[in-house]
């Protein structure tokens, strides 16, 4: 690669191809070379989705990983030279995901969507707390958290809306907490 062939787009999700089955070992191989080479201001996050499905064998149940995408490693990194050479060249992987030599990084959605970065979502407010929606078309209403979904997404307000309390489901960022 040519030096200065990649912009800088600060540290993104990459996808890596690699053998069927070498998943593991590429990541593992990754994460030494990483370290050996001092390279964690370059290669921040690697990883190999997996979910976790329940199996009967003989009666048995037994809990076993299968991967979501065989054959791909995603990769959080600054791409630039020495990061492209040092991903590629690890026994196993056969390139990036994108047109060429060019790897394309993932957007926030796609990672988001494919379950490969999870965010933790903090509130600033509680079942109970008086709350103003701050978006979509309920902007400017005020109501009372009800509800809070398990993984903090979502949350069901009852709004004071023309004199009545309504049940409002929300995403969780577009309530702001009402100082009393």
């Amino acid at each position: 690669m040519a030096e200065g062939s990649f912009e800088n787009l600060g540290p993104r999700w990459y996808v890596a191809h690699t053998y069927t089955g070498y998943e593991n070992k590429v990541m593992a191989n990754l994460e030494k070379i990483v370290e050996n080479r001092s390279l964690q201001h370059l290669i921040f996050d690697m990883k190999v989705p997996v979910e976790t499905v329940i199996e009967t064998v003989n009666g048995q149940e037994k809990e076993v990983e299968n991967k979501i995408f065989p054959g791909y490693v995603f990769v959080k990194m600054v791409m630039t030279d020495e990061s492209w050479h040092v991903v590629r060249n690890i026994s196993g992987v056969t390139g990036f995901v994108g047109p060429g030599s060019k790897p394309v990084p993932l957007s926030d959605e796609e990672v988001a969507n494919m379950g490969v970065e999870s965010r933790v979502y903090e509130l600033k407010y509680s079942v109970g707390d008086t709350v103003r929606i701050v978006s979509g078309t309920l902007t400017g209403f005020v109501g009372v958290v009800k509800e809070i979904s398990e993984d903090k997404k979502k949350i069901k307000v009852l709004a004071s809306m023309f004199g009545r309390e309504t049940p409002v489901e929300l995403d969780s960022d577009s309530v702001d907490l009402l100082e009393v």
